[in-house]
């Protein structure tokens, strides 16, 4: 009588994603939570507790559970997902009973940190929790022909991984997966500008300098941006004036080990499916691929078409959501 509610979460490092086939995607905050260290209560969650970050009193942290895609804090992730399920019950209108979650897991990790996401969400209320690993969820989402047997090759470029993969009749042909993602990007930006200038900034500075005025390693027209930060000289108070150039150059060795993952997946591939990859080539998804010149700059080095997905941000959540009836399709066409 009841239709089982089906949702797809993408617990991503930097950003919580929650999709249902009916509605689409009713949930996309930050992955913060901010806590009460006296009382270990949970002070506010997503946007308002990312709003906190740096700004509280020393009873106050505002802390990220998830780092490199895994739980680091299994019990302040729990409290997140707790608090994300009353937002998506009251979003649907309706209390939600022991739903299907289908939620995506980095393909490097580990069957230690797949159990401890598969715990943190059964512990919210989940009947039946199934993982999917995140370059298929964003091909899924990024509308490719995932079930045929062609080629399609996506680069994920999260908050705290990279993770590039041939996806050929339903499963991962090849994978290769890499801690540096977008939260990488914004640790680099603090070091070059605490190095050069002797100014600390915080990483939500330092994220605001990477949208604006970040890079990828193509020719571009100078940008300048004034940025404000903490003398560590004098400990003052300070604004410099800071150029397109300079953040590209910081940006530098991290989007080169980007690059070196991409090429040692392309050459895993079988050459059967290479041919494909010439014709259709790559596709990217993740908040990286936001990046300035980052299409241009792919598409220059590994001589194949790069495009970017219709909705890059929410591709994985998207095709989360999507996975359930998918995965029925695939096993339908495995049987015949």
């Amino acid at each position: 009588m009841f239709s089982q509610t089906q949702i797809g979460i993408d617990l991503g490092t930097a950003n919580l994603l929650v999709y249902t086939k009916n509605k689409g995607m009713i949930i996309n905050e930050p992955s913060v939570v901010a806590i009460d260290l006296h009382t270990n209560a949970v002070l506010a969650v997503g946007e308002e507790a990312k709003r906190m970050v740096g700004k509280t009193p020393e009873n106050i942290v505002a802390i990220r559970p998830l780092k490199d895609g895994v739980i680091a804090d299994y019990q302040v992730t729990t409290d997140m997902l707790k608090h994300i399920m009353k937002k998506v019950s009251k979003k649907l209108g309706t209390p939600l009973r022991k739903p299907n979650v289908v939620v995506c897991t980095p393909s490097g990790s580990t069957s230690v940190e797949r159990r401890a996401i598969s715990d943190a969400v059964k512990h919210c209320g989940a009947k039946d929790v199934q993982l999917i690993e995140e370059p298929l969820a964003a091909a899924i989402g990024a509308d490719l022909p995932v079930e045929e047997p062609i080629a399609n090759v996506v680069v994920d470029i999260g908050g705290g991984t990279t993770e590039v993969a041939i996806i050929s009749f339903g499963g991962v042909v090849s994978c290769h997966s890499i801690r540096t993602g977008g939260d990488q990007l914004d640790d680099d930006i603090v070091q070059f500008v605490r190095k050069k200038y002797n100014l600390m900034i915080g990483p939500r500075t330092a994220e605001n300098i990477k949208m604006e005025i970040g890079f990828a390693l193509v020719d571009h027209e100078e940008r300048m941006m004034a940025i404000r930060g903490r003398d560590l000289v004098s400990g003052l108070p300070k604004t410099i004036d800071i150029s397109s150039y300079e953040i590209q150059e910081a940006l530098k060795e991290s989007l080169l080990s980007v690059l070196e993952t991409i090429r040692a997946t392309l050459e895993d591939s079988p050459p059967e499916l290479s041919g494909d990859i010439v014709d259709r080539g790559v596709i990217l998804t993740g908040g990286g691929a936001l990046l300035n010149g980052m299409e241009e700059w792919l598409s220059n080095e590994i001589v194949v078409p790069v495009h970017i997905a219709p909705s890059p941000l929410e591709s994985v959540a998207i095709g989360t959501g999507r996975s359930l009836v998918m995965m029925k399709r695939i096993q339908t066409l495995k049987q015949r």
